[in-house]
């Protein structure tokens, strides 16, 4: 029997997960107003990388999108601060810029201990999601260290979304 991958199951999980090398835009606003303005950047530059290191012989495979959302619930929506990012080769230390006044940057995300669970159904329905995942953390004695993220498995438009809620968390 072949064991489940760890984002196969509707059940929270604590795991340990490497920091990531990440190419990553700054937003504000509602999301879904500025998140179709600032991708085309982000995936511009990210897809001009990939075109580029394949000219060198070396394969880039890119993986979903993460978001970040320090601010989501805690202010009126239209102005949420969003960070949205794509896994990019630990080697790379430029990116090309694809859209002129959209600037990507390089970041490294710590992770380290998180806590996760997967999200199925549409965006605007992970309250009852998250509202679990943070009950998982407290039950099992850690606390949030950081800000609440998303990786989305799905896009937009898809028959079901699945997103990875994912948090940051220390011991209490």
């Amino acid at each position: 029997m072949v064991p489940k991958k760890s984002i196969s199951t509707k059940e929270p999980q604590i795991l340990e997960t490497p920091s990531r090398k990440m190419a990553v835009v700054y937003m504000k606003g509602d999301p879904n107003k500025v998140m179709p303005e600032f991708l085309p950047a982000l995936y511009g530059s990210v897809y001009k990388l990939k075109f580029e290191l394949k000219k060198k012989g070396i394969e880039f495979k890119i993986d979903k999108l993460r978001a970040r959302w320090p601010n989501a619930h805690l202010v009126p929506k239209d102005e949420w601060l969003g960070i949205c990012g794509l896994p990019i080769p630990e080697d790379t230390t430029s990116l090309p810029q694809k859209v002129l006044d959209i600037e990507v940057k390089i970041e490294k995300w710590d992770y380290g201990t998180v806590a996760q669970i997967l999200h199925i159904g549409p965006y605007s329905e992970e309250g009852a999601t998250v509202e679990r995942l943070h009950k998982f953390i407290e039950e099992n004695g850690y606390e949030i260290a950081g800000v609440h993220e998303e990786e989305y498995l799905t896009s937009p438009d898809a028959k079901v979304q699945k997103t990875i809620i994912r948090y940051p968390i220390k011991k209490k």
